[in-house]
């Protein structure tokens, strides 16, 4: 009998670890991929990136920076270019999450 209740107990504390895992975020409260109207305040955010370098590059365009040029995929996930934006030679980053920041 102790048996019993101590499987169904365990069975219940189990179904709610994945609950917590599925609500958390890294900064608490942005989702994981960004949207057009949201960014992560956090940006760049390391993480495994899974942009190719043309679609990278397409972001960083779609974001306002045109002659984007030295694109490279950093060790921590990070796309990492210079480009131009208002006239001016700006480094500009994409992560994981599609956040496209300048630096």
């Amino acid at each position: 009998m102790k048996y019993k209740i101590f499987a169904a107990a365990a069975l219940m504390g189990a179904a709610t670890v994945p609950a917590v895992a599925q609500t958390a975020s890294p900064s608490g409260d942005t989702p994981a991929v960004t949207t057009p109207d949201s960014t992560n305040p956090a940006a760049p955010v390391e993480g495994a990136n899974s942009f190719t370098e043309d679609q990278a590059k397409q972001r960083m365009e779609q974001a306002g920076y045109t002659e984007v040029k030295e694109l490279k995929l950093d060790d921590q996930g990070v796309w990492r270019a210079t480009a131009m934006k208002d006239g001016k030679s700006v480094s500009v980053a994409l992560d994981y999450q599609g956040n496209v920041t300048a630096l």
